[in-house]
């Protein structure tokens, strides 16, 4: 098994809280990283019938059998179990490090943690594989992680046909089977298509009306079925930044897959050379690196929040973030080498933020100045430690 990047922040939160949630999108590794982090915890899969019987014949003594520390997985299949889990954490209010649960659904949508385990429950959002942890496998590039996605399936095969069916299964079980037993009645003929034309959406400005009229359905039932992918990790609604600085402001978010190798599955990217003439290649690229970067910062710094930030006359950064040392603007180039022009975006950010420095994201080797207040950065070595060159 590859040692994944959540285990410090893991060990964090089983000392601050009695239950800890690990919520992720399906298949991206969690019960396999948590059943390797702690090994000696009984594990119980709602998902399995067995397992299920056990805890919803009876409940309270299902859990005193499971001792003082037990994992759940998938728990929000069983909502019936959270008060009594409630009750069985309260018989100890103050030990820490009691229950982890697995979920691939946020809490929005899993409203039994928030209502009957509020105050007593910490998150660990885990994510497909980051850079950093696939850097130093042999024959692997940055560019494959971007063409497969981190989905552990699909992210280490080479097989291109064994991916692609990997993906039609995943898809398949997620509209048929994932979304009724979360609750979520969807038509999956409409939510398939809705995610088809989504993938030729990628990284635009949302609008549901215009994808509704393309539908033949209403804007509501667009936005919920978005919501739905959003709430169970598998699409971002990037939020615009907006402040009162004199300039008409774009305030709708943009939307992006969370795992490109999901992305071109549904524009029929099989390969790099495929990629490479994809007309949509710059959007791909842009909305990977945001969510490699934001996971990569966010091992240090969990609370971390992405923004975009663009004026109604189309200056424009990719990523906006809010570090220790302040606000710090990103634009993210495909190019080998950018100049000036690719700064201009970043110059009227911070101009009217009053930032003192903003970054070009480019995938090349080596770090150059494109002004004084301007830094050209590796995409690669910034993933792996962005401390080095933003702290």
């Amino acid at each position: 098994m590859l040692p994944r990047v959540f285990l410090g922040r893991l060990k964090e939160l089983l000392r601050r809280f009695p239950v800890v949630s690990v919520l992720g999108p399906r298949q991206c590794g969690k019960t396999t990283f948590i059943r390797s982090a702690l090994p000696q915890w009984p594990y119980l899969d709602v998902e399995k019938p067995s397992d299920n019987i056990r805890l919803s014949g009876d409940p309270e003594r299902a859990l005193q059998a499971l001792g003082t520390r037990f994992i759940l997985d998938e728990a929000q299949e069983l909502p019936s179990l959270f008060p009594v889990l409630r009750s069985h954490v309260d018989q100890d209010r103050k030990r820490n490090g009691q229950v982890v649960l697995l979920g691939s659904a946020s809490p929005k949508l899993m409203t039994h943690i928030s209502e009957s385990l509020a105050g007593r429950v910490g998150f660990l959002e885990m994510t497909p594989f980051q850079w950093k942890e696939l850097e130093e496998r042999k024959n692997f590039r940055l560019n494959d992680l971007w063409l497969r996605g981190g989905f552990p399936d699909s992210a280490l095969t080479h097989n291109t046909a064994a991916r692609l069916d990997w993906f039609e299964g995943y898809t398949r079980t997620f509209i048929e089977r994932d979304l009724s037993a979360l609750g979520i009645d969807v038509s999956p003929a409409q939510m398939r298509k809705l995610w088809t034309m989504l993938a030729h959406f990628n990284g635009q400005i949302w609008n549901a009306s215009q994808l509704a009229s393309s539908m033949g359905t209403s804007y509501h039932t667009v936005n919920r079925y978005t919501d739905i992918l959003e709430y169970t990790f598998l699409m971002r609604k990037l939020p615009p930044y907006y402040a009162n600085v004199g300039k008409r402001i774009v305030k709708s978010p943009k939307l992006y897959f969370r795992d490109t190798g999901l992305l071109h599955f549904f524009l029929n990217v099989q390969d790099r050379r495929m990629l490479d003439v994809l007309p949509a290649r710059g959007a791909s690229w842009e909305g990977f690196v945001i969510e490699q970067l934001v996971s990569a910062l966010r091992r240090s710094t969990p609370q971390i929040e992405p923004f975009y930030w663009r004026t109604a006359a189309g200056a424009e950064v990719d990523l906006l973030v809010q570090l220790k040392n302040g606000w710090i603007p990103f634009e993210i180039k495909l190019h080998s080498s950018p100049g000036r022009e690719a700064t201009h975006g970043l110059r009227s950010c911070m101009q009217d933020l009053k930032l003192k420095h903003g970054y070009v994201l480019y995938p090349g080797d080596k770090s150059y100045p494109l002004s004084p207040d301007i830094t050209a950065l590796p995409i690669e070595p910034l993933l792996r430690d962005p401390s080095q060159f933003l702290d």
